[in-house]
């Protein structure tokens, strides 16, 4: 007996498609304002994680104690600095704002130009017969734009609350996840399981792997480098140090270095005539600036065996595409679908015939 089909209701599977599609939208709508603080409340778990189950071996296996001590390590290392870091940068903020609305701004002098052997003399002279002749309408054109940027910058202090806000949900959602962290890595398992089959598994492990790779390599070289920076600065008697190793910090983590802020200062210094602290921060900007060549590769290796030029291209690609979190999100991408290609090739044997004869076969098939 032939066993007729039935004929498939297209209507009923277009509308099940939109149901489930507005679903999606309206459930992403919904959790919007929580993405961030989740995303980066995930990526400290899961680089922390190991040092959780550490402290929960040595609290006698309490969960509670050891989330407690978690908790309280990222107040401390995280929320406290931040918070601190924000409002100074409010608090300082106000005397540069006064100084770029008045309208009596001038150029300036730059006498320390003289100093220069050989061509001081005339840098001076030229720089001097510039603002002469053209310094108001200089400034005139620029003071338009230093409004425009000063505008800018007071728009962001209005966001200063919703940054404190998901420092705030980070530290709760970090809670949530050290307290029922299998539980949810195992939900994800078996969604990306159910997508995917081992593949998907496999994508879930890799992904957690470059965060974990990331987070040791890359964040942590850059803590260490800033740190050791700023106290150099700081002993050195460099002003506002404090403001530097956040300058410094930022460097490191988009991979340009500390030297960006090193360099000057030890310049400063020698300029200022102060040539034994000039020398000694010259020697520390030596250790700190080759640190990363030493501290990094073995972080990285502890975190996940992937080559060093793909995690630092997914951090710089990552940080442009999608700003801070794209640190993470950019070699994460490019860890699973390097580890995924690697994979699917491997499921073919190599080739081993001799290019020579390949070419010639080639040719005379042609």
């Amino acid at each position: 007996m032939v066993k007729v089909s039935q004929p498939k209701d297209l209507l009923q599977i277009l509308l099940s498609v939109l149901f489930i599609s507005v679903m999606i939208i309206a459930c992403l709508w919904v959790v919007r304002p929580f993405v961030l603080g989740f995303a980066w409340a995930g990526t400290i778990v899961l680089a922390t994680w190991p040092l959780m189950l550490k402290v929960q071996k040595l609290l006698w296996g309490k969960r509670s104690l050891a989330v407690l001590v978690m908790t309280l390590l990222l107040l401390m290392l995280f929320v406290i600095p931040v918070a601190l870091l924000v409002n100074s940068l409010v608090d300082n903020s106000g005397p540069v704002i006064d100084w770029a609305t008045k309208g009596n701004m001038e150029l300036p002098k730059f006498d320390w130009l003289n100093t220069i052997p050989l061509v001081g003399d005339k840098l001076y002279a030229g720089w001097n017969a510039l603002v002469d002749s053209g310094g108001s309408a200089i400034m005139a054109k620029i003071r338009p734009y230093i409004g425009t940027t000063t505008t800018w910058f007071l728009g962001q202090a209005i966001h200063v609350g919703s940054f404190l806000m998901h420092c705030g949900l980070m530290l709760l959602f970090s809670v949530l996840l050290y307290a029922k962290g299998e539980t949810l890595g195992n939900g994800i398992r078996h969604f990306a399981f159910r997508l995917a089959g081992k593949r998907g598994d496999a994508a879930v492990l890799l992904a957690g792997q470059a965060i974990r790779a990331v987070a040791l390599g890359v964040v942590v070289t850059a803590l260490v480098q800033s740190v050791l920076g700023g106290v150099g600065l700081a002993i050195a008697g460099i002003p506002n140090a404090t403001l530097l190793t956040v300058v410094m910090m930022l460097c490191c983590l988009v991979q340009i270095g500390p030297l960006l802020v090193l360099v000057p200062s030890i310049a400063w210094l020698y300029w200022t005539g102060d040539t034994t602290w000039g020398t000694v921060l010259l020697v520390w900007s030596c250790v700190v600036g080759t640190m990363d060549n030493v501290i990094r590769p073995v972080l990285i290796r502890m975190g996940a065996d992937l080559p060093m030029i793909l995690i630092l291209s997914g951090v710089i690609g990552g940080l442009i595409a999608f700003g801070m979190i794209g640190l993470f999100i950019g070699p994460v991408l490019l860890a699973v679908s390097y580890r995924l290609i690697s994979v699917w090739m491997h499921e073919a044997p190599a080739p081993q015939d001799d290019p020579n004869e390949v070419v010639e076969i080639l040719e005379e098939q042609e």
